[in-house]
């Protein structure tokens, strides 16, 4: 468990139902934030073993506690990928969104991984800051998500 400020960040089943309401969160903010919604009738949900060590990791953010962000983690070939990364509004500008993408960086490191890849939408611009902050460099697509605008990717070992 890595406990920072007024946050915790644990591992957390991808089914569970606090799980499932942060990525009901998650969904809801993209849908806002894109100018035609978010579509998940296009993207198969996540598979739970995808998400499970050994082949990845979930967890969350607990604040106050709820459950207050979420961050998906999956790996292959020595690559890992983050996925589904969110931290509520309420909890943004407390070092919750850096202290998730550090411990998803260090899950990466535990499954064996040496570079984390990930995506993101343009309407996203802090997501690109703190990843760009973070040493985590554009890179060509390397994937086809509609969403996506940014591709990055960073060296962990």
């Amino acid at each position: 468990m890595t406990e920072q400020a007024s946050f915790t960040i644990e591992p957390e089943p991808i089914d569970s139902p606090e799980a499932q309401l942060a990525l009901g969160r998650y969904i809801e903010e993209l849908n806002g934030r894109f100018p035609d919604g978010f579509d998940t009738s296009r993207a198969a949900p996540p598979a739970k073993d995808d998400f499970t060590p050994p082949a990845g990791d979930f967890l969350v953010v607990r604040a106050e506690g709820r459950v207050l962000g979420c961050g998906a983690l999956r790996s292959g070939d020595g690559i890992a990928e983050i996925r589904r990364m969110w931290i509520a509004p309420e909890l943004r500008g407390r070092g919750a969104g850096r202290a998730l993408l550090a411990a998803l960086e260090e899950r990466a490191r535990l499954l064996g991984c040496s570079l984390i890849r990930l995506d993101t939408a343009a309407e996203l611009h802090e997501d690109r800051t703190l990843y760009d902050s973070a040493g985590y460099r554009e890179i060509p697509a390397y994937n086809d998500n509609q969403y996506a605008k940014h591709w990055f990717a960073k060296q962990v070992r």
